[in-house]
């Protein structure tokens, strides 16, 4: 819903439109909020409501997979509100202020005020993040031999945010000594909802620069509308804080395997009148969704099983004085790709002129074989590096986190950039919710994984070798797979590259 039918010429900034690096810089600290609280939510739900006790690992762990389940799969419905009522630009300032007050909320030291305030967040961020992305695709058109590079640079921007925020955050927490670790949790929240409300001002201040891509010309409907959408917002954070807090992980399971089989039966019902090439696509992008579900089921451990492997398993200590911090390793993955995707961009460059790049479904295979090569790390860490205390050094998780990266380059970027390709463009926003409903899937698999790592004690070594070797074979026979069924899915593609 675009006031605009036709794209509008854009200046070009380094190579690109120049409205891609104002998207890259509200990307920024969007995501510099959300994972400037990720390594730190569940340390704080063990530490603030389970008095540090070890018991509460399992159920941290489901909370925080259950969390991130519910913010992906929110997306598929901020899509649908984009696309058919207000846009995306007013989906993005709408969702920017409902999760800049989620992120307030957690910091009260009270269960139920904490799970309302995740509510919050998972609302807000349902109608922010799809439709930023969607806003990535639509600013080039749709031969443009640039748009893959575009979406790895805005991918670059998710993961600058992602970088500096464990980093800052761990910081505030640090220099809050005299006080105890579960208040110290509070100003990481806090910084965390200030990075949003610079998201939101930087957005409204630099979404002239679309020239009307992803706005609604302005009606007394569109006012309407917008007020509908503000209210059924608030009015939804009601049944999403019972989804988190009472549903469960296997419930909570169920419920989002219904919402992708309505996708599904949505997207296929709303191409097939529109031809045989244009109803294959969307058979091939809902396939590649499904192998999506696989990665980020075990990509994710990163905010969960691996924040308490790194607690209570690994030798942090670099010095005697000095210690590397639990978030720090959040940064890792951030840092990889910063380092590796200008590379791995090139790389596909590279290959295309020499007519060699690999095909989208095995870009995914590849994505899912490195990132169980990580796992595969820390399996011969845990076999073969254990000290007198029971703990392995700090490169093997480091090493975990820089494979995973790799194959999320393979991938994710990719997957934004082939939703963007596959369905026609009246869909897309809501397609992209597809997208992050899969990643919703994988998300709440992680914490049902990460939670029986944890079991009734906390992790142990021997639950984590056994959690980190089925999560090895079950990527690598699904990268396997993928490779080998690549070519069919390539041909539903239809020269989709």
């Amino acid at each position: 819903m675009t006031s605009t039918k036709t794209l509008p010429e854009f200046e070009n900034l380094w190579g690109h439109p120049k409205p891609l690096w104002m998207l890259f810089m509200a990307e920024f600290w969007e995501r510099f909020a959300f994972y400037g609280i990720r390594w730190a939510l569940t340390l704080y739900i063990v530490a603030q409501f389970f008095n540090g006790d070890t018991s509460g690992q399992s159920f941290a762990s489901n909370t925080y997979g259950s969390y991130l389940a519910l913010v992906y799969a929110s997306a598929i419905f901020g899509g649908y509100i984009a696309d058919k009522v207000i846009g995306s630009q007013h989906s993005i300032l709408v969702g920017a202020v409902i999760m800049g007050c989620g992120l307030f909320l957690i910091m009260l030291p009270d269960e139920t005020f904490f799970m309302i305030g995740l509510a919050t967040v998972i609302v807000g961020n349902g109608l922010f993040k799809p439709n930023i992305s969607n806003l990535v695709g639509k600013i080039y058109a749709a031969d443009d031999h640039r748009r893959d590079s575009g979406f790895s640079i805005f991918y670059m921007g998710i993961n600058a945010g992602a970088m500096v925020s464990p980093i800052i955050t761990q910081w505030l927490a640090s220099t809050l000594t005299d006080t105890p670790m579960m208040d110290n949790y509070k100003a990481v929240f806090g910084a965390a909802g200030v990075g949003m409300l610079i998201s939101y001002v930087w957005f409204y201040i630099g979404r002239r620069q679309l020239k009307g891509i992803g706005s609604v010309a302005k009606t007394p409907l569109r006012t309407k509308n917008l007020v509908t959408v503000v209210l059924g917002a608030l009015v939804s954070i009601i049944p999403v804080y019972i989804l988190i807090t009472y549903a469960g992980a296997q419930v909570l399971a169920w419920i989002l395997f219904a919402l992708f089989i309505g996708l599904a039966f949505i997207l296929l019902k709303q191409t097939k009148n529109d031809g045989k090439v244009a109803f294959e696509r969307v058979i091939a992008c809902l396939i590649m969704f499904v192998f999506n579900v696989i990665f980020f089921m075990f990509f994710e451990q990163a905010g969960s099983s691996f924040t308490f492997l790194a607690q209570n398993i690994v030798d942090r200590s670099i010095t005697e004085v000095v210690e590397f911090k639990i978030a720090w390793f959040q940064s890792v993955n951030s840092v990889a790709i910063l380092i590796f995707a200008p590379l791995v961009s090139a790389l596909w460059v590279f290959m295309h002129k020499k007519k060699v790049e690999p095909s989208i479904p095995r870009k995914f295979a590849l994505g899912l074989l490195g990132t169980g090569l990580g796992f595969l790390v820390l399996v011969y860490a845990l076999e073969n590096l254990l000290d007198a205390n029971n703990m392995i050094p700090i490169w093997p998780l480091a090493a975990c986190y820089v494979l995973h990266t790799i194959g999320e380059l393979c991938l994710s970027p990719i997957g934004l950039s082939m939703v963007s390709k596959l369905v026609p463009a009246s869909l897309a926003g809501f397609a992209f919710g597809g997208w992050f409903l899969s990643t919703a899937i994988g998300n709440n698999f992680s914490g049902i994984l990460a939670g029986s790592m944890s079991g009734e004690t906390g992790m142990t070594v021997a639950s984590a070798l056994s959690g980190f070797t089925f999560s090895f074979w079950l990527l690598t026979l699904g990268g396997a797979l993928l490779f080998i069924i690549g070519p069919k899915i390539n041909k539903l593609m239809h020269g989709v590259k």
